[in-house]
């Protein structure tokens, strides 16, 4: 056990260590809470209660009745139409439309339509099958033909090309190829002539400018540039280094001071003292629900002995023995009396009706005579021998114990 104890020590949470501010308020605090939150607690366990009977006596009946209400005045008839007007109607107009509209129309397309479309079928059949029988009998043919016409002529102009043309065409062709070198040469010595004006009178001079004119202008530009960056970056330094030690001065230091030395202790103090005033109006609630409970029952049970209690001695001593009483000396006799008059009654009446059926049989058969259901039917009489013409002899086997 000793081994277990410092596991389960450490397992239990570290209270902090409270100082004598916390201390201080702890008990004051509680104590005006309490007397503050008791009368709202009491107020609150009233009203729970107030409405926990109001929604088990009034509220939920009245919403069962006015859900029955509802039901009765919107639900129920809508119901009633559905199940008594639309259904039938609908199941009329789907009888209707069956009869008026799709019998026809399957009618119409199984012995119209369908005959009609396989007729169509059948002729364009018919016309596929003469198309394709003129293209293979008449167009191919004539196609065959055309094409070893036109086979014929380009053969004709292949022979004539190489057998004619061809001999003329090669001096033709070496014309053709001195001008075309002539030309070339021309171009080419033109070309060179314009190549070497444009570098002497263009590229030259511009190369020349760029060397000598404007890199020099464009290095000094840039180092004015650079010179001129450099002093305004080393203002805009200066004048940031200034404006920080300004700002920390005057603003972050007296705040960094306001926050550590004013604030910080002020929250905390305001911390401790809602942690507290929280921790004190839980403890007052609770402590408020006891007593509220223990007032609830103190009055539950001050009701009880004063209305409760009386009227449940008044129904046990006083009112069951009376009731008992007047059951066994009053109603109950007069229920015995009541069922022996209604049976004498009963019975007087039976009497009635018997005596007068029986006088109106006896009035119908002194007019029309008896009727066959009325004839007495002769009963015969149980005999006690055997039917057979012949006696009962020692012989015979007539008895259970004889019969073989």
């Amino acid at each position: 056990m000793d081994l277990e104890k410092p596991a389960a020590e450490a397992r239990q949470p570290e209270r902090q260590p409270e100082g004598c501010l916390v201390v201080a308020i702890r008990l004051p605090v509680r104590i005006v809470v309490l007397v503050l939150v008791v009368p709202v607690r009491m107020v609150w366990d009233a009203l729970v209660a107030g409405g926990r009977l109001l929604t088990d006596a009034v509220l939920r009946p009245l919403g069962r009745a006015l859900a029955w209400v509802a039901r009765a005045v919107l639900v129920w008839p809508f119901v009633g139409l559905w199940r008594y007007v639309v259904v039938p109607l609908c199941t009329a107009l789907g009888w209707l439309a069956k009869t008026l509209v799709v019998v026809p129309l399957v009618w119409l397309f199984r012995h119209v339509l369908t005959p009609l479309g396989q007729g169509i079928v059948w002729v364009f059949r018919g016309i596929g099958a003469g198309l394709v029988w003129v293209y293979a009998r008449v167009l191919t043919p004539v196609g065959h033909g055309v094409l070893w016409v036109f086979r014929g002529i380009g053969a004709g102009f292949a022979w004539v090309y190489a057998r004619v043309l061809t001999p003329g065409g090669h001096g033709l062709l070496w014309a053709l190829r001195g001008i075309g070198a002539g030309i070339a040469a021309v171009g080419l010595g033109l070309y060179a002539v314009v190549a070497w004006l444009a570098r002497y009178l263009v590229v030259v001079p511009a190369k020349w400018l760029y060397e000598w004119v404007l890199t020099p202008v464009g290095r000094a530009i840039v180092w004015c540039a650079q010179g001129l960056q450099w002093l305004v970056s080393m203002g805009f330094m200066g004048i940031g280094f200034v404006l920080h030690w300004v700002l920390r001065l005057l603003l972050v230091l007296p705040a960094l001071a306001l926050w550590r030395w004013v604030l910080a202790p002020l929250g905390r103090a305001l911390a401790v003292v809602g942690r507290e005033v929280g921790a004190a109006l839980g403890h007052a609630w609770r402590i408020a629900g006891y007593i509220s409970l223990a007032v609830g029952r103190f009055l539950g049970t001050l009701l009880r002995w004063i209305f409760v209690e009386p009227v449940r001695w008044a129904y046990q001593v006083v009112l069951t023995p009376v009731g008992h009483f007047v059951r066994d000396a009053v109603l109950r006799p007069a229920a015995e009396a009541a069922r022996s008059v209604g049976r004498v009654t009963r019975q007087a009446l039976a009497t009635a009706r018997d005596s007068a059926r029986q006088a109106r049989a006896d009035f119908r058969r002194m007019l029309f005579g008896e009727s066959k259901e009325e004839r007495p039917q002769a009963v015969p009489a149980p005999r006690r021998e055997p039917g057979s013409a012949d006696g009962r002899t020692l012989g015979s086997s007539t008895t259970a114990l004889t019969k073989d």
